[in-house]
C-alpha cells in the first residue's frame, strides 16, 4: 500500500534485469528520472512475486508460529493497548495471520479497525470491527466491516512484501498505506509486519515511499533510533 502504482511503469526497458545491483543501497533516484524510475519498479515486480512464492512456501503450521512470535513482539513495540485503535489486515496470501492477537488486544481494552477501499488511488478507510461483525469483500476479496463511521487509528500495522534496514516496506504496488499515511491527521505508529526471510538489502525507495517506524517480524522488532 507506495504513492503510485508500482506497476505502472511496465512495457519495454533499455536496462537489463541485472541493473539493479549496480545501485547502492541508499539510493534514491531523481523525480525525473523516469528510466531509473521504471528499473526500480521493474525491479520490485520481479522482487515482490520472489518473496510472495517464498512464503507461500513455508508450512502453515510454520507460519502459525511465527505469527505468535511476530504478536509477541509487536506488543513490545505498542505497549498498553486501552483506549487505543490499531488498524491491522486481513492476512492474505501467506501473510501472518494476526487475528488471534488483534482478539486478544480488544479484551485487553484496545479497539481494532481493518482498512476499507473507498476508491482506487486513493487514501485508505479504517472501520472499528469486533470478531462477529457482519464483512463484505473487498479488492482481492480481502474481508472489511460493511458499516460503521471512518476512524483514525491510534497505531497502524501494514503487511509487507519485503523491507529494508531503513525501515522501507515493499507493499503490493497499489499506493494504497503510503497515500493513506501520508494523510492520516494526527499520525500514528507505522508498524511493517512481515517475515525475517523477506529482508532485502534496500527496496531503492523513491520519493512517495515512507519509512516505517518499526519493522517486526518472527525475529524481533527493528525500530527508528
Amino acid at each position: 500500500m507506495t504513492g503510485s502504482d508500482d506497476e505502472a511503469g511496465s512495457g519495454q526497458y533499455a536496462s537489463p534485469p541485472c541493473f539493479m545491483h549496480e545501485l547502492q543501497p541508499g539510493f534514491r533516484p531523481a523525480g525525473g528520472d523516469l528510466q531509473v524510475r521504471a528499473d526500480v519498479m521493474r525491479w520490485r515486480k520481479a522482487e515482490r512475486q520472489r518473496l510472495i512464492a517464498s512464503r507461500l512456501e513455508v508450512p502453515a503450521e510454520d507460519r502459525a508460529e511465527m505469527a505468535e512470535r511476530i504478536a509477541a513482539h509487536l506488543d513490545a513495540v505498542i505497549g498498553e493497548p486501552e483506549g487505543r485503535i490499531a488498524s491491522f489486515y486481513w492476512p492474505f496470501r501467506g501473510e501472518p495471520d494476526l487475528r488471534a492477537w488483534a482478539g486478544r488486544f480488544i479484551e485487553r481494552g484496545g479497539r481494532i479497525a481493518l482498512p476499507v477501499v473507498v476508491e482506487k488511488a486513493h487514501p485508505l478507510d479504517f472501520r472499528v470491527w469486533r470478531p462477529g461483525d457482519r464483512l463484505a469483500r473487498g479488492v482481492w476479496n480481502i474481508p472489511y466491516p460493511e458499516d460503521g463511521a471512518p476512524v483514525v487509528p491510534d497505531i497502524a500495522i501494514a503487511p509487507l512484501v519485503g523491507w529494508d534496514p531503513s525501515l522501507y516496506r515493499l507493499g503490493y504496488g497499489g499506493g494504497y498505506f503510503d497515500r493513506t499515511l501520508a494523510s492520516l491527521r494526527p499520525k500514528p505508529l507505522a508498524i511493517g509486519v512481515g517475515y525475517a526471510f523477506s529482508k532485502l538489502p534496500t527496496i531503492y525507495p523513491l520519493g512517495h515511499d515512507i519509512p516505517m517506524q518499526a519493522i517486526v517480524t518472527e525475529e524481533g522488532a527493528f525500530q527508528t533510533a
